[in-house]
């Protein structure tokens, strides 16, 4: 039973601990599933900034060991960050600015968490040493989610991925007959 309680103290002090990150507007905030590297990805906040340019924020969770391991030797080869703190990493957030019409997005930031909410890396973009680049948004990407709520457009007006042989199981199922 001390085992139980403690657990649950532990569970809410994580989450009391996490909240300023997490502190999202819990209305816009969508479920975008899981993407083909069985990464989970959500949307938090989208719209128009206060000079009416479209933007939208997401968040990455690492559920694929695999690409979790491999940012996690990125982030200590590339910016010398401890084996303690990269592998710590827990989420990646990202922030999207959008053209006019919902085409093109930038990154404005990309930033690597920890469980507790702790920021293990980030960088900022548009500046010198980090420009902003727009590029085309792929069809069914995350920008491409994020551009649709960011533009006021429904869910199922953003653009669907076409689905291959690889990225999508499929089976024949057979209705019974009666």
């Amino acid at each position: 039973m001390k085992k139980l309680v403690l657990c649950v103290v532990l569970v809410a002090l994580i989450a009391a601990l996490a909240s300023p990150v997490m502190a999202w507007d819990a209305a816009k905030q969508k479920n975008l599933g899981q993407d083909k590297n069985k990464m989970t990805w959500y949307l938090l906040d989208y719209g128009k900034d206060s000079d009416g340019v479209p933007f939208a924020i997401s968040r990455k969770y690492y559920t694929n060991t695999t690409i979790k391991n491999e940012t996690i030797e990125l982030l200590m080869s590339k910016f010398g960050i401890s084996p303690e703190v990269a592998g710590s990493l827990y989420f990646t957030e990202y922030g999207y600015q959008y053209n006019e019409k919902g085409t093109e997005f930038a990154l404005t930031y990309l930033r690597h968490y920890d469980m507790l909410g702790n920021e293990i890396h980030g960088t900022e973009y548009g500046t010198e040493e980090n420009p902003k680049t727009f590029a085309p948004i792929p069809a069914g990407s995350t920008p491409a989610k994020g551009a649709a709520y960011a533009l006021g457009k429904s869910a199922a007006a953003a653009p669907k991925a076409t689905a291959t042989k690889s990225s999508v199981p499929t089976r024949k199922v057979k209705a019974k007959k009666k």
